[in-house]
Protein backbone atom coordinates (compact mmCIF):
# COMPACT_ATOMS: atom_id res chain seq x y z
CA UNK A 1 0.00 0.00 0.00
CA UNK A 2 1.52 3.35 -0.94
CA UNK A 3 1.55 6.46 1.33
CA UNK A 4 -1.41 8.11 -0.44
CA UNK A 5 -3.65 5.10 0.17
CA UNK A 6 -2.46 4.82 3.77
CA UNK A 7 -3.23 8.51 4.50
CA UNK A 8 -6.69 8.43 2.88
CA UNK A 9 -7.67 5.06 4.35
CA UNK A 10 -11.33 5.53 5.31
CA UNK A 11 -12.54 5.19 8.90
CA UNK A 12 -15.61 2.95 9.13
CA UNK A 13 -17.92 3.06 12.16
CA UNK A 14 -20.70 0.48 12.50
CA UNK A 15 -23.89 1.85 14.05
CA UNK A 16 -26.44 -0.98 14.34
CA UNK A 17 -27.24 -2.07 10.79
CA UNK A 18 -25.64 1.01 9.24
CA UNK A 19 -22.04 1.98 8.57
CA UNK A 20 -20.63 5.49 8.63
CA UNK A 21 -17.62 5.76 6.31
CA UNK A 22 -15.40 8.79 6.86
CA UNK A 23 -12.98 9.57 4.06
CA UNK A 24 -10.32 12.28 4.21
CA UNK A 25 -10.47 12.42 8.01
CA UNK A 26 -8.51 15.62 8.46
CA UNK A 27 -10.73 17.48 6.02
CA UNK A 28 -13.84 16.24 7.84
CA UNK A 29 -12.30 17.26 11.18
CA UNK A 30 -11.57 20.72 9.77
CA UNK A 31 -15.17 21.10 8.52
CA UNK A 32 -16.59 20.04 11.92
CA UNK A 33 -14.25 22.54 13.60
CA UNK A 34 -15.50 25.30 11.25
CA UNK A 35 -19.12 24.50 12.18
CA UNK A 36 -18.29 24.83 15.88
CA UNK A 37 -16.50 28.15 15.25
CA UNK A 38 -19.63 29.44 13.50
CA UNK A 39 -21.88 28.23 16.31
CA UNK A 40 -19.75 29.88 19.05
CA UNK A 41 -19.57 33.20 17.23
CA UNK A 42 -23.26 33.23 16.27
CA UNK A 43 -24.35 32.32 19.80
CA UNK A 44 -21.92 34.88 21.25
CA UNK A 45 -23.24 37.57 18.94
CA UNK A 46 -26.85 36.90 19.90
CA UNK A 47 -26.12 36.60 23.63
CA UNK A 48 -24.04 39.78 23.49
CA UNK A 49 -27.29 41.69 22.81
CA UNK A 50 -28.31 41.03 26.43
CA UNK A 51 -26.16 43.13 28.81
CA UNK A 52 -26.60 40.68 31.70
CA UNK A 53 -25.04 37.88 29.60
CA UNK A 54 -22.05 39.78 28.18
CA UNK A 55 -19.58 37.66 30.16
CA UNK A 56 -20.99 34.44 28.65
CA UNK A 57 -20.82 36.00 25.18
CA UNK A 58 -17.20 36.99 25.72
CA UNK A 59 -16.35 33.39 26.71
CA UNK A 60 -18.03 32.07 23.56
CA UNK A 61 -15.89 34.47 21.49
CA UNK A 62 -12.77 33.23 23.33
CA UNK A 63 -13.72 29.59 22.63
CA UNK A 64 -14.27 30.43 18.96
CA UNK A 65 -10.91 32.21 18.82
CA UNK A 66 -9.13 29.18 20.29
CA UNK A 67 -10.75 27.05 17.62
CA UNK A 68 -9.40 29.45 15.01
CA UNK A 69 -5.96 28.45 16.35
CA UNK A 70 -6.87 24.76 16.05
CA UNK A 71 -7.85 25.19 12.40
CA UNK A 72 -4.33 25.56 10.93
CA UNK A 73 -3.11 22.79 13.25
CA UNK A 74 -5.59 20.38 11.66
CA UNK A 75 -4.53 21.46 8.18
CA UNK A 76 -0.86 21.00 9.07
CA UNK A 77 -1.51 17.55 10.56
CA UNK A 78 -3.13 16.52 7.27
CA UNK A 79 0.19 17.15 5.51
CA UNK A 80 2.61 15.80 8.13
CA UNK A 81 2.62 12.14 9.10
CA UNK A 82 5.12 10.50 11.44
CA UNK A 83 5.99 6.95 10.45
CA UNK A 84 8.06 4.35 12.26
CA UNK A 85 11.21 3.31 10.41
CA UNK A 86 11.57 -0.49 10.19
CA UNK A 87 14.40 -1.90 12.34
CA UNK A 88 16.17 -3.32 9.28
CA UNK A 89 16.97 0.20 8.00
CA UNK A 90 18.80 1.09 11.25
CA UNK A 91 20.96 -2.05 11.36
CA UNK A 92 22.97 -1.33 8.20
Amino acid sequence: MNDKQNIDNPLTLTLGHEQLVIRRRYEVLSIVNDFFIAIWFLAGSIIFLYPSLEKVAAWLFIIGSVQFLIRPTIRLMAHLHLQRVPDSRWQQ
